[in-house]
């Protein structure tokens, strides 16, 4: 960790944020089903509702991402910081205060809009940022300590959520989210020298549009900007590493994306969780993900390299989707308890006594193997990073952001009507997890690239 010690700012910063972005997650689906299905553990309006936001916030991440990488290359990451950093303080806000279904549709109209610029820009810039600051041998082992970072925050975050209530879960997220702000604000550094560095909305390569009107060279600079697909298409033409980076973050986030949209009301509506079993299930998910990421990557990734680690991380996420598909069958669930009984047996996995005995064991089995799915995102990104030059790092990462934010518009269409459909008494056969294995057969594209 001393050779990144130049990150430091940057890596409290990224702690900050997302331990404010996961504090409200756990409590989230409760919230929404109260607000919306009071007294029920079914609720397809939830679902629909979740997947449509989820869809409208790829799609305009979709447009966004990009745009924020190449001006960050242009302006500097934490000139392009400050907005998305900004603007998740005030959804948490908005139910730290009330929680009644007037105020929850006031949040999930601004939680919207605002998730079209925040959701993935401060990850994004991130990582262009540590790719600013280290050398192509040394950027695997920084984005995954990037990406320990992040779930070191998800597991603070969720741990947090698990002792507090509702109410007060989201007045300290939006606390949090203001000390991210203010903190990064005043002690972050721009990672673009201030020779090359221009203020934002002032190009540096155009005196002549300078020297006219302001106005005028504000609104042409910027709109030429906008990444048309022609310009994405052709980064991806640069290089076929490139590429093939890229339809694979399209397919695992596919998943990723699947998942999300599903899972939770999936295990409200067969094992009836509450936020308190949420904030369970995420905690072992993410302490084996910092584990993970900032012990095992580091020593890994020059050993066996970045390639290797990928194919472990994809192979196992979509392995935990086929084991979550089948979490609801009786004897799966045997299977799981025995397991977690034995190595509980030799005290190193004490974690899963919550559910030893009855049929949430295998949820929490499961999780358990985000130890190795978490390999998968900082190999992705760094072998996209390599790719192309120190100047291009906004740009290549805002491209594989918008590619990811469009596989988060794609999924949520595809599975949330199929996820609401086998959770309801009218489902064709009986097999609630139906929807998760199909998302698992999805995501085995990855290995054919």
């Amino acid at each position: 960790m001393e050779k990144f010690e130049g990150l430091s700012h940057l890596f409290v910063t990224f702690f900050l944020f997302i331990y404010a972005h996961f504090m409200v997650v756990p409590a989230i689906t409760d919230v929404t089903m109260s607000a919306l299905c009071p007294g029920e553990d079914e609720c397809s309006l939830a679902i629909y509702l979740t997947g449509f936001q989820q869809a409208i916030t790829g799609l305009g991440t979709l447009v966004m991402m990009p745009l924020i990488g190449i001006l960050s290359d242009e302006y500097g990451r934490k000139a392009l910081l400050t907005l998305p950093m900004i603007l998740s303080i005030f959804p948490p806000v908005i139910l730290g205060y009330s929680r009644t279904k007037t105020f929850f549709y006031a949040y999930y109209v601004l939680k919207t809009l605002t998730a079209m610029v925040c959701e993935g820009s401060v990850h994004c810039l991130a990582l262009a940022y540590v790719a600013d600051n280290t050398s192509d041998s040394q950027r695997g082992s920084a984005f995954g300590i990037l990406s320990g970072v992040g779930s070191a925050a998800f597991v603070c975050g969720t741990l947090t959520a698990r002792f507090l209530s509702t109410p007060t879960t989201f007045q300290a997220a939006a606390f949090v989210a203001v000390l991210a702000a203010v903190y990064m604000r005043a002690f972050l550094s721009e990672s673009v020298s201030d020779g090359d560095a221009s203020p934002l909305l002032v190009p540096k390569r155009s005196p002549d549009i300078i020297r006219s009107s302001v106005d005028s060279s504000k609104k042409t600079q910027l709109f030429k900007r906008i990444p048309s697909v022609e310009d994405i298409l052709c980064l991806l033409n640069s290089s076929l590493t490139f590429s093939q980076a890229a339809i694979v973050a399209f397919f695992n986030s596919f998943g990723e994306g699947s998942i999300h949209a599903s899972l939770m009301y999936y295990l409200k509506a067969r094992f009836h969780f509450n936020k308190d079993q949420f904030s369970e299930l995420m905690l072992i998910s993410g302490v084996a993900g910092t584990i993970s990421q900032l012990l095992l990557m580091p020593i890994l990734t020059p050993v066996i390299g970045e390639e290797k680690l990928l194919s472990i991380g994809l192979f196992v996420s979509c392995t935990n989707m086929f084991l979550y598909s089948i979490s609801w069958s009786f004897w799966v669930s045997i299977i799981a308890t025995k397991l977690a009984c034995f190595f509980a047996s030799f005290n190193c996995l004490t974690i899963f006594c919550p559910c030893f005995g009855n049929s949430l064991c295998v949820p929490y089995v499961v999780s358990v193997f985000s130890v190795f799915v978490v390999f998968a995102p900082p190999c992705l990104r760094s072998i996209a990073s390599k790719q192309v030059g120190p100047n291009e790092q906004g740009k290549a990462q805002g491209c594989i952001s918008g590619i990811c934010s469009f596989a988060n518009i794609v999924s949520p269409l595809a599975f949330t009507p199929l996820t609401a459909l086998f959770l309801s008494e009218g489902a064709p056969f009986h097999f609630p997890g139906f929807s998760i294995m199909c998302i698992g057969f999805v995501s085995v594209r990855t290995f054919t690239i």
